[in-house]
């Protein structure tokens, strides 16, 4: 069995006007040794705001759909205060890129629809507890499908594309293309990683690209690489 124990992040605001969804994710939390009097509830923005005044919370899940408002109001104000770095996840039901590139980009570090099972749930908390950040997987996959597009749609002017490269930076290339880092392809090719990155700071500037996902895409549509 999979296991979440790390250490805790107390106290902790859930602002969650749903009294099941409460239920839920207090049960999930005292998974994680959470107990009662470290967690404080609540299902108004304004309540909300109320207990973070009085109390020095250090980890919240927040709801968007509120009676007096939506949650990335109350996470624009609780992010207002300058020293507030507190890890803030939204579990909503609300999946639209849109609100969700509102919310993450207001402050919000994490991101998880409440379809979500209880098994991914304990997962995501436990990488925000850890300092990382999460986004739900059905929702990444929309962002990505949304990225690829816009890749696609990326005016590219083949004529005015340098496409000189050399034999090693063709290798490069490919290994880039292939998911490898600059340490792997380092080994692969028996050359130091600081050589694999000078490698491919000369690509992007021959391609005319600033990324390896648009350097892997241009030299695919010139046919460099498969």
């Amino acid at each position: 069995m999979f296991n979440f124990s790390t250490p805790l992040l107390k106290p902790i605001l859930v602002l969650e006007d749903d009294p099941t969804h409460q239920l839920r994710i207090s049960k999930v939390l005292q998974t994680f040794g959470y107990k009662e009097k470290d967690i404080f509830y609540s299902q108004t923005i304004d309540f909300a705001v109320n207990i973070c005044s009085k109390n020095s919370i250090q980890f919240m899940l927040v709801d968007l759909n509120l009676p007096d408002g939506n949650g990335i109001d109350f996470i624009m104000h609780i992010r207002a205060k300058s020293t507030n770095t507190v890890p803030i996840m939204v579990l909503s039901e609300w999946n639209t890129l849109d609100v969700i590139y509102k919310a993450l980009n207001v402050g919000a570090t994490g991101y998880v629809l409440k379809e979500t099972d209880d098994f991914e749930l304990m997962f995501a908390i436990r990488t925000m507890l850890k300092g990382g950040a999460i986004i739900d997987p059905h929702i990444a996959k929309k962002i990505l499908s949304k990225f690829k597009k816009s890749l696609s749609d990326f005016p590219m002017s083949h004529e005015h594309v340098h496409t000189n490269l050399s034999q090693r930076e063709i290798e490069i290339l490919t290994c880039i293309s292939n998911g490898s880092s600059s340490y792997e392809i380092g080994l692969e090719l028996n050359i130091s990683k600081y050589t694999v990155d000078a490698h491919i700071k000369k690509i992007y500037q021959k391609l005319e690209v600033n990324s390896r996902t648009k350097a892997i895409y241009a030299a695919k549509q010139i046919g460099l690489i498969n």
